[in-house]
């Protein structure tokens, strides 16, 4: 009887967040990003103050943690061309411009941090290079000119098109053990 109790509660908190929050978010993709933001990188527990203020901790913990997986499900179960419709999506909520989405994306891969703890390494890697294949097409819809690539996140000659500002993307320059202090 309890463990029923709880899974009404979880499935009324689950209800809630879909019709409260997720529908005001255009695109799975989107609400697969909110969903991550809830969850504590350190410690892997999501927290929502509204859910928990209605219903409690754990069961917001809870019902944020499957409605993660649901949406992370749905997009994995998606072909290629309805994953590049929800990457342009919500690329177009960032106002960043299409070359710079994609070379930032494609830089710092932001879309490992979204998956969720419980999925399995298949689907992870089956999410990756289906988010990584989408990104090249988005990329190709969105290039200035043929050919060139503004996904692209390689070393050419020393050079690293994600390093620091200030560093304009060049290496630190390589010590000696010799010159090392302690």
């Amino acid at each position: 009887m309890q463990g029923s109790l709880r899974c009404a509660e979880v499935e009324a908190a689950c209800q809630d967040l879909s019709l409260r929050t997720l529908a005001q978010i255009d695109g799975d993709f989107a609400r697969l990003i909110y969903l991550a933001s809830t969850r504590d990188y350190n410690t892997g527990e999501y927290y929502h103050d509204g859910l928990a203020w209605q219903f409690s901790e754990k069961i917001a913990q809870d019902a944020l943690a499957l409605c993660h997986q649901m949406v992370f499900r749905r997009l994995v179960l998606c072909s290629v061309k309805e994953l590049v419709a929800q990457l342009e999506t919500y690329a177009s909520s960032t106002h960043l411009s299409p070359s710079d989405f994609v070379r930032t994306w494609s830089c710092l891969q932001p879309y490992r941090v979204v998956i969720p703890r419980e999925s399995t390494a298949i689907t992870r890697y089956f999410f990756i290079s289906n988010v990584r294949t989408a990104l090249a097409v988005f990329d190709s819809r969105h290039s200035t000119a043929p050919g060139s690539s503004t996904s692209r996140c390689r070393r050419r000659s020393g050079r690293r098109p994600c390093g620091p500002a200030g560093r304009v993307g060049r290496r630190p320059p390589r010590r000696s053990p010799s010159r090392c202090r302690r």
